[in-house]
C-alpha cells in the first residue's frame, strides 16, 4: 500500500500545474441548471449534506462515506437521508426520501480518507418513489476516463450550498488502480458529486468525488472509478435486502507526504 501512495504522490506532482483548471459557474436559475436537474443535494439527518446524482428514476449514486457519522462511524438510517433533486435557492425540483442504501461490499468506513478505500467509496440510494419529471433525466454511466480526459463536475459545497456549481472543464491528471486524480475544484459537501465525461454529445457519469488531496499546497480531487466498482455495487444490491449497517473501521496506516481529506 505504501507503493500505491508513493505512486499517487508522483502523479500529483506531475499534474500540479493544471490543478483547478477553470472557475465555477453557479447554477442559480432554471435555465442555468436545465441539463443538471438529476444532480441534487443529499440532506443527512439535518446535520450535513453531500452531493448525489440520479442514474435511474429511483436510484442515486453517491459516496459511501456520506452515510456514516463522523463521530462514531455508525451508519445513518436510510430514513434519515433525503434526496433533493435540482436544489437551488431554497427549492428543489423533487424531494424524495430514501428507502434503502447499499454500500460497496469492499468499502470500510474510516474517519480519515485512506487511499486504499477511496476506490470503493461508492453507494446506491434507492428512493421510496421514482422521480418521473420531464425536466429531470437520469444520467448514464461510463468507464471511459484516462489520463488527460476533459471532465466536468456539478456539486454543492460549504459556502455554495444554496445552489449547484458547475466546473465545465477540468481534467484527469492520472490514475492509480481505481482512483482518479482530478484537477477539479471541490470542497466539503462535494462528496458524492458526479464527474462527467462528454462522449459523442452525451453527458455521462464516469467517476464520483470521494476525497480531496493536498500535496505541499497543491489541491486536487480524488474520484472513484466506475469500471469495476459499479458492477460490484450493483451485484451487492441484488444479493440481499439490507439497510446500511455498521462497518468496521480501518486501522491507522503509515502516513506519507500526501494529505487526504473527506470533502
Amino acid at each position: 500500500m505504501v507503493r500505491l501512495l508513493t505512486n499517487l504522490f508522483v502523479i500529483l506532482w506531475a499534474g500540479i500545474a493544471t490543478a483547478q483548471d477553470t472557475t465555477l459557474q453557479r447554477l442559480d436559475t432554471g435555465e442555468d441548471s436545465r441539463d443538471w436537474g438529476a444532480v441534487g443535494r443529499l440532506e443527512i439527518d439535518g446535520r450535513g449534506f453531500c452531493t448525489g446524482a440520479l442514474i435511474a428514476p429511483d436510484l442515486v449514486l453517491t459516496a459511501a462515506h456520506c452515510l456514516y457519522k463522523k463521530s462514531s462511524g455508525v451508519a445513518y438510517d436510510a430514513g434519515q437521508i433525503e434526496f433533493r433533486a435540482g436544489w437551488r435557492n431554497g427549492r428543489a425540483e423533487a424531494y424524495r426520501s430514501v428507502r434503502r442504501a447499499v454500500v460497496h461490499p469492499k468499502y470500510v468506513y474510516s474517519g480519515e480518507a485512506k487511499i486504499e478505500n477511496v476506490q470503493n467509496d461508492l453507494a446506491l440510494l434507492e428512493l421510496h418513489h421514482p422521480i418521473r419529471n420531464t425536466t429531470i433525466a437520469p444520467f448514464e454511466t461510463s468507464s471511459g476516463l484516462r489520463k488527460g480526459s476533459q471532465i466536468g463536475v456539478v456539486s454543492y459545497a460549504v459556502g455554495r450550498e444554496a445552489a449547484p456549481s458547475f466546473q465545465e472543464m477540468c481534467q484527469v491528471m492520472g490514475r492509480q488502480r481505481g482512483v482518479y486524480v482530478l484537477s477539479c475544484n471541490i470542497d466539503f459537501g462535494s462528496s458524492g458529486a458526479p464527474v462527467f465525461v462528454f462522449e459523442d454529445g452525451v453527458v455521462r457519469i464516469a467517476s464520483v468525488v470521494a476525497a480531496k488531496a493536498e500535496v505541499r499546497g497543491a489541491k486536487v480531487a480524488l474520484g472513484a472509478a466506475l469500471d469495476h466498482t459499479l458492477p460490484e455495487l450493483f451485484a451487492e444490491r441484488g444479493k440481499r435486502s439490507v439497510e446500511v449497517g455498521v462497518m468496521p473501521t480501518l486501522q491507522d496506516r503509515n502516513s506519507t507526504g500526501a494529505k487526504f481529506v473527506r470533502p
